[in-house]
């Protein structure tokens, strides 16, 4: 971040000149029809072009593909219950749970909620003399887990079955807690059922809900620790912890928690949901460039089951909003830049426009590097009417562009910066509520807007000095040879067992959608192709910043990227179909392989228990692929 400055206008400057060299010194004339794809023989570009209907067929096949993918996507996704309601623990609080008799209790777990700091876990026999048992730490990456207490050592460093003999446990806090369930085990792992008071019921309220085991399926797991977090705190008004993204990805977690909880299902549903309504957008958006059925259903299908869109929208983190949304702008951009100025009525040309720069306003609300994209936008945008332009001058009518381009400036200002402006001001509503203001009025309030620009700073500052390693961080070279996964979950439940997944791409679009793109460039500068030129700028202008960015960085950066490699494989896939007769196999063969990867890869997508053996021979880079 602390290169944006540069970053951006140096990126905007390299994607311009791209679309110079490619687009700007042939003009096809806008009023003169298309093909579905352009001619081989002759290099051309135009931004107008046919409207390719979307039919009952590719209606049906958007369903289906939802359906398929859906059911992958929502399988095991997470408990759908989980503990609810909490005892809230003030500093100093104390609770007494009696078992009746001395009893020897193996095990404690506990189940966290929100707030950071611990719990002094002791016990008696009689209720009078106390031995301190251990610490119950409830830190800010171990909130929404299932956690033990850690058992004591015996002689020779082993654990021991009995972890204390007692009658009553008292359990005390240090600081402003919310513990959601408590669980007191026997050696040999029954639930225990102590009396307790009134006050403390909501500790053991859903003891049905106790796991053996913590798993992914039942606790939060990487940065899960932060954002279901923090959408929870949006629920309930308190300040939140996570403040160096915008809120609003975390707003939108905030709905599947409003419908399903505080539960793995909760909180990972929206992006899930949004997972599968990538799919026909991306369709639509395939249909449109290509007119071709079966290549834009052939790519949806490979971007759908692809590794990085499976895992990353099934974990609860805000990139997957940032991908939706700017898929969404480039579609509505696209559709804007399609069509003829002078054939088509301004309101019909515009409401695409203003809903590109709308939802582009919405993914920079959810995060930051949305803002990358939007140079793409800028470019895109800028190459259209360069175009027109020369059109104009081309039939004598360049009068009409100073015309034309002033009000679409001012169209621009409103729905690129005036309304994402106002988005993202107001999607802080939550930080202006949990610091005690409300209603319409406080947006116009001092205070709120302090709240806001500090957070803006911060969020600035955090970026631009985030000083850090981590195991799984890689570059950005190492995104396109997909050469450093990272791992998200990993559990040995045995010597032969474990569960373990990752986020990284999948062979076939990573490295196939690549050479897709290198004749995508291939495309844009030797044969003047509008439609390859948008597809290069996308991809490089969420791409190249991170060139620049010193910062730590990961996979899942690369996400925004796979939109494009994917749209790239559309644009092969629909020259295939046009100038190969006999084009199945190619198509069915590359989707085919695809499919066998997911399938191979599933338990290390998934984490599903699975043999150790088998998950060794999938990590082809070995001490790179950690699974």
């Amino acid at each position: 971040m602390d290169k944006l400055i540069v970053v951006l206008p140096v990126t905007v400057l390299f994607l311009i000149l791209l679309w110079y060299l490619g687009v700007y010194r042939s003009v096809r004339p806008e009023g003169a029809p298309l093909p579905p794809m352009p001619e081989e023989s002759e290099p051309r570009l135009a931004t107008a072009s046919p409207r390719y209907p979307i039919t009952r067929r590719d209606c049906a096949l958007m369903a289906l593909l939802c359906a398929v993918y859906g059911f992958f996507a929502f399988f095991i996704l997470g408990n759908i219950e989980g503990p609810q309601s909490v005892r809230a623990f003030e500093a100093g609080d104390t609770a007494v749970f009696d078992f009746g008799e001395v009893t020897d209790v193996g095990s404690v777990m506990y189940f966290t909620s929100l707030h950071t700091g611990e719990y002094v876990l002791e016990y008696s026999e009689d209720g009078e003399s106390w031995q301190s048992c251990d610490t119950m730490t409830q830190k800010y990456n171990q909130l929404f887990k299932w956690l033990t207490v850690e058992l004591p050592e015996g002689e020779n460093g082993e654990d021991i079955a009995l972890a204390f003999r007692a009658r009553y446990v008292r359990l005390t806090a240090s600081a402003r807690l919310d513990l959601a369930e408590l669980a007191f085990k026997s050696p040999d792992g029954g639930l225990l059922s102590p009396s307790y008071s009134e006050a403390d019921a909501a500790l053991f309220d859903e003891q049905e809900l106790v796991p053996e085991r913590a798993t992914y399926m039942n606790s939060s797991y990487f940065d899960e620790i932060y954002h279901p977090r923090t959408a929870l705190e949006h629920i309930e008004n308190v300040k939140p912890y996570e403040v160096s993204h915008p809120p609003l990805g975390k707003l939108i977690i905030s709905i599947g928690i409003r419908i399903f909880g505080m539960t793995p299902f909760g909180w990972r549903f929206m992006g899930a949901l949004f997972g599968v309504l990538m799919l026909p957008l991306l369709y639509i958006l395939l249909k449109l460039m290509f007119g071709c059925t079966a290549a834009a259903a052939a790519a949806t299908f490979v971007f759908a089951f692809d590794f990085m869109h499976f895992v990353q929208t099934r974990i609860a983190t805000i990139d997957t909003y940032a991908v939706f949304f700017i898929l969404a702008s480039f579609l509505f951009m696209f559709m804007f830049i399609r069509q003829n100025p002078d054939e088509t009525r301004l309101r019909s040309r515009l409401w695409p426009l203003g809903l590109s720069g709308t939802l582009w306003g919405v993914g920079c609300a959810s995060k930051w590097t949305v803002i990358y994209a939007g140079a793409g936008l800028a470019v895109i945008w800028l190459a259209y009417w360069i175009c027109r332009g020369v059109y104009l001058k081309k039939t004598g009518r360049l009068r009409r562009l100073a015309k034309e381009l002033l009000g679409n400036i001012c169209f621009c200002l409103v729905f690129f910066v005036a309304v994402p402006c106002a988005i993202y001001y107001v999607s802080y509503w939550p930080y202006g509520t949990a610091n005690g203001l409300s209603g319409f009025g406080m947006l116009f309030s001092r205070e709120y807007f302090d709240i806001f620009w500090e957070n803006q700073q911060f969020m600035f500052s955090y970026h631009s000095g985030l000083e850090a390693t981590h195991p799984y961080a890689s570059r950005w070279w190492m995104w396109i040879l997909d050469a450093r996964p990272i791992l998200y979950y990993l559990d040995y439940i045995s010597s032969t067992t474990k569960s373990a997944f990752g986020a990284f791409n999948g062979p076939m679009l990573c490295w196939g959608g690549f050479v897709a793109m290198l004749f995508m460039f291939w495309r844009t500068v030797r044969r003047r192709d509008f439609r390859a030129g948008m597809i290069s700028v996308g991809y490089l202008a969420s791409l190249l910043p991170w060139v620049f960015i010193s910062r730590l960085t990961f996979a899942y950066h690369y996400f925004p990227c796979m939109l494009f490699l994917a749209i790239a494989l559309g644009y092969v896939f629909a020259l295939i179909c046009k100038h190969i007769a006999d084009w199945k196999p190619w198509i069915y063969s590359f989707c085919g392989a695809a499919g066998i990867l997911f399938v191979m890869f599933y338990p290390v997508l998934t984490g599903i228990p699975f043999s150790r053996r088998y998950t060794a021979l999938l990590a082809w880079f070995p001490g790179a692929w950690p699974f």
